[in-house]
Parts: C-alpha cells; sequence; structure tokens
C-alpha cells in the first residue's frame, strides 16, 4: 500500500472535496482520484459515497482514516527519528475566545516563539459556534472555547476544566461595600460586559432570560482587561470568569460579588476535529496550551 495514496486520502477526507485536495497537494484532480481509486482497490471497498458532486465519508472509510492519521504519524516519526532534528516549522490556525488571548499570548509566548521560531499562528477569535463551523470544515485546526461543556464525538478534547464566574466591581464601588447581593440588586447598576453571543455572556444572558429579567448594558466590548480597567474606575459592573479578575482582585482593585441563587456553568476546553492528522507545529501549540493556558 502507496503511502503517498493515504496522505492523499487524509486531504481529500479532512477537506471534504477532491478539487480543494489537488490545489492544496500541487496535484491535478485526475492523479488525486487515480489515488483513491487504487486505495479503493487495494481494499476492495468504497472510502467515499458519491451523490451529486459531493462526497463523504462511508462507515469503513472513517476506520480507514483512523488509521491513516496512525500511519502518517509513525511515518512522521520514523523519519525524524532516523535525520538530524530539524526545528518545527509550518501554520496553524487556532480560533479562541478573545478573553483567553491574554493567557495564550502572555509572557509565556515569547518562551513559545523562541522553541518555535518557524511556526507562524493565524488566530481568530469567534464565539462558540462559529469556531466549530470553522474546525468542522477544516478552516482552522485547533479550538479553544470558553462556553458551556462542549459534549460531541467529532471532536477530541484535548483538555478541558470548569471555570469559575463572578459579577465584579472595583474597589471603590457602592455595591463593594456589601458584597452579597441578589441579582435584582445589580440590575439598577450600569453593565460593562463583552459582546453579546459570545461565551460567557451568552449563557448570562440565557440564565437572565430564565428568571424572566434582562440586562441593559452601557458598554459591549470583547477586550476584557479594557473591562477591568473601567470597572477599576468604578464605573459600572461586569461578570468576567475568576483568571481574569485573580490578579487585580487579589491587589484589592477589583471586588467578587456574592450574588445569591445565581450560578452559570463555564467550562474551557482545547479541541480538534477527530479527522484532523496532528502535525509537529500542531502538537508543539497544543503542548503550549496544555501548560500555559490550562496551568
Amino acid at each position: 500500500m502507496d503511502i503517498k495514496n493515504l496522505t492523499t486520502f487524509i486531504y481529500v477526507a479532512e477537506l471534504n472535496s477532491f478539487t480543494k485536495a489537488a490545489e492544496t497537494l500541487g496535484f491535478s484532480q485526475s492523479t488525486v482520484s487515480f489515488q483513491i481509486r487504487q486505495l479503493e482497490r487495494e481494499l476492495s471497498f468504497p472510502l467515499f459515497e458519491r451523490v451529486n458532486h459531493t462526497i463523504a465519508l462511508t462507515e469503513k472509510g472513517r476506520e480507514v482514516l483512523d488509521y491513516a492519521h496512525k500511519v502518517n504519524k509513525l511515518t512522521l516519526e520514523l523519519k525524524e527519528t532516523m535525520q538530524e532534528t530539524d526545528a518545527v516549522r509550518g501554520h496553524v490556525r487556532m480560533a479562541m475566545a478573545d478573553s483567553l488571548c491574554s493567557s495564550f499570548f502572555g509572557k509565556s509566548y515569547v518562551s513559545f516563539e523562541t522553541l518555535y521560531p518557524q511556526i507562524a499562528l493565524k488566530i481568530i477569535t469567534a464565539g462558540t459556534g462559529e469556531m466549530l463551523r470553522l474546525v468542522d470544515h477544516n478552516e482552522v485546526d485547533l479550538v479553544l472555547t470558553l462556553d458551556s461543556h462542549i459534549y460531541n464525538r467529532e471532536y477530541v478534547i484535548v483538555k478541558e476544566e470548569k471555570v469559575g464566574v463572578h459579577f465584579v466591581a472595583g474597589a471603590g464601588y457602592p455595591l463593594s461595600r456589601n458584597p452579597k447581593r441578589s441579582i435584582r440588586d445589580l440590575l439598577s447598576h450600569p453593565f460593562i460586559l463583552t459582546e453579546k453571543g459570545m461565551s460567557y455572556r451568552r449563557l448570562l444572558d440565557e440564565r437572565m432570560a430564565e428568571m424572566s429579567v434582562e440586562i441593559q448594558p452601557v458598554l459591549e466590548i470583547g477586550n476584557t482587561d479594557l473591562i477591568c480597567s473601567l470597572l477599576e474606575q468604578n464605573l459600572g459592573v461586569s461578570l468576567l470568569p475568576d483568571y481574569v479578575t485573580a490578579g487585580r482582585a487579589a491587589e484589592g482593585k477589583l471586588v467578587l460579588l456574592d450574588v445569591e441563587e445565581f450560578e452559570i456553568e463555564v467550562w474551557k476546553q482545547l479541541l480538534y476535529h477527530r479527522n484532523k492528522w496532528v502535525s509537529p507545529q500542531m502538537e508543539s501549540v497544543i503542548q503550549h496550551c496544555v501548560e500555559r493556558v490550562f496551568p
């Protein structure tokens, strides 16, 4: 069995297109089609269902894809073992929640860049629904979410943890004098929140709707560091993950509010599509996330 045919099969399966696979590999479409047919003849069963110019993996095709990834990985490991070690290089596309960017690109990013100067990262910030659409269409390699817990066999969950989330205000804000409050005590105060529909903001709005109340923020912005700075100026109240506010809270600049009978469950999850081949550069980014974003 020709390993090149297995590699071509992986590209066709991930891109869901013979044409896109040919463009990516630099082959003609007829070459890609021939390699897939050759592989199907060797295995004695079809790998794809072909209907009205669309393709989809057969059940057997999904099984072969798992083996193809393993063969590809072992082949790469063999080459790396038998050759002089070269620097890891290549592109990695990653979608993540905006508030997690500071965790990824904090001081630790300097060490990542030092270790892997030839890895080019492309970061896309988006809501969870858009992130999953991107990974499903192979438009990103990795996803780092901050949302409700994702259960889906189509994804490999590399790492996950539950994240604490609290209403928070500046140390000099009136609410901070008695941080134990009901949710209705907060409604008359100005809110500064992340954009509507994004991760924990969406969960907040859904929980409020269950309680038949609504928050009308005076400002919506994705930059959580800026939100914290505005809160320090006692300009209002926000809902933020604890990892965003921990430093300022420890310094006495912000106060976490104890809101009675109000809780939302937020999870941080690093994942990729189960059909995705994990390249050395992608593995390096995964390792960085596990060590730095999930301390």
